[in-house]
């Protein structure tokens, strides 16, 4: 399943009203929009066999847990008005199939197609990127929902939820190299209900993720990260260290534990423990994370143990070099599960 370049192999079907999108030999239908960023779409699609000679893309799946029961997937269509963002939707499929874990979504095909423009424009792409589809959303759907109706998580499925992130983290931290995913918030979890059981944990959304381990030797190099890590990385969500990056430091992928800190507080109270000041203030915001301040809820209704809150005070460190690393975030969630799982 390469990247395709051709128009032949991915087509937007004019002929049906712009229904109908061939990602390389295997159309698909449109069927609704689920979510519209700014210069991407996701939507739902629907597998359309119109030559039965050519294997059904479901056939095409080594991983038969991947296979949808009703031929329906979730497309997003990335608009490219460039060529930087032409490298950076390649980059992001490459990074996206260099993984394969149950808890990080999996990137199922792809194909990048030209797009005529008029003689005077630069040449235009669309990408088409399909991936499972998940109709529960995100943790921070659920998280809206949730507080609309005054519920919150169990402290055992808080630490369940956490752990499959953990899991997905774990994946990519111990890669050769360690990626860092550099954008680990609600909106970046899938969550998926079962019966009985607790919810499935996905990460998502690989668009910001890089190498780990990089040495920062100059000013220039600081200000340079710094400029990246606001346009790219969500700001409750964003380690000190790329708020105000010091010109001679090494930055790793403790980066994303200081954003699993903030998303394990999320799946508690909906929110990141520093939105409070971020409704005052980008300025506040910044202040109050480089300071570590974290507001706790006082509301009725959501008392977890303190060996939660310490756990994410454990993570919320402000010096990267004392923040711990996913494996030990593994063995202690590992340990609370033992010691709440009955509760």
């Amino acid at each position: 399943m390469g990247c395709s370049f051709s128009g032949l192999n991915a087509l937007y079907d004019g002929a049906n009203g712009g229904g109908d999108v061939w990602i390389n030999e295997n159309r698909f239908r449109i069927l609704k929009q689920l979510g519209e960023g700014g210069l991407d779409n996701v939507f739902i699609v629907k597998e359309i066999i119109s030559d039965p000679s050519i294997p059904s893309f479901s056939k095409k799946l080594k991983d038969p847990s991947l296979v949808s029961d009703d031929g329906t997937y979730a497309m997003k269509k990335v608009l490219i008005q460039n060529n930087e963002q032409l490298e950076l939707v390649k980059e992001e499929i490459r990074v996206s199939s260099l993984f394969s874990h149950p808890n990080l979504l999996p990137l199922l095909d792809h194909a990048i197609i030209s797009v005529k423009a008029s003689q005077d424009q630069p040449k235009k792409h669309e990408a088409y990127l399909l991936f499972p589809v998940h109709l529960d959303g995100t943790l921070l759907d659920n998280a809206k929902t949730m507080k609309a109706k005054k519920e919150f998580f169990s402290t055992s499925e808080v630490l369940q939820i956490f752990r499959q992130l953990c899991a997905g983290l774990k994946h990519m931290h111990n890669f050769d190299p360690p990626y860092a995913h550099n954008d680990v918030k609600p909106a970046n979890v899938l969550l998926t209900h079962k019966k009985g059981q607790t919810p499935l944990a996905k990460l998502m959304d690989f668009g910001n993720a890089r190498p780990a381990r990089r040495q920062i030797c100059s000013r220039s190099e600081a200000l340079q990260l710094q400029e990246w890590a606001s346009e790219h990385v969500a700001a409750p969500f964003r380690a000190p260290e790329l708020w105000d990056c010091p010109s001679q430091c090494d930055i790793d992928e403790r980066t994303d534990i200081w954003s699993l800190g903030c998303t394990l507080f999320a799946i508690m109270y909906g929110v990141s423990p520093f939105e409070y000041a971020f409704e005052e203030s980008d300025e506040s915001l910044q202040l109050a994370i480089v300071n570590a301040q974290i507001k706790w809820p006082t509301e009725p209704n959501t008392s977890y143990p303190d060996a939660l809150h310490q756990f994410v005070t454990w993570m919320l460190q402000p010096q990267a070099t004392v923040r711990p690393r996913i494996d030990d975030i593994v063995i202690h969630v590992d340990k609370l599960i033992s010691k709440y799982s009955t509760h």
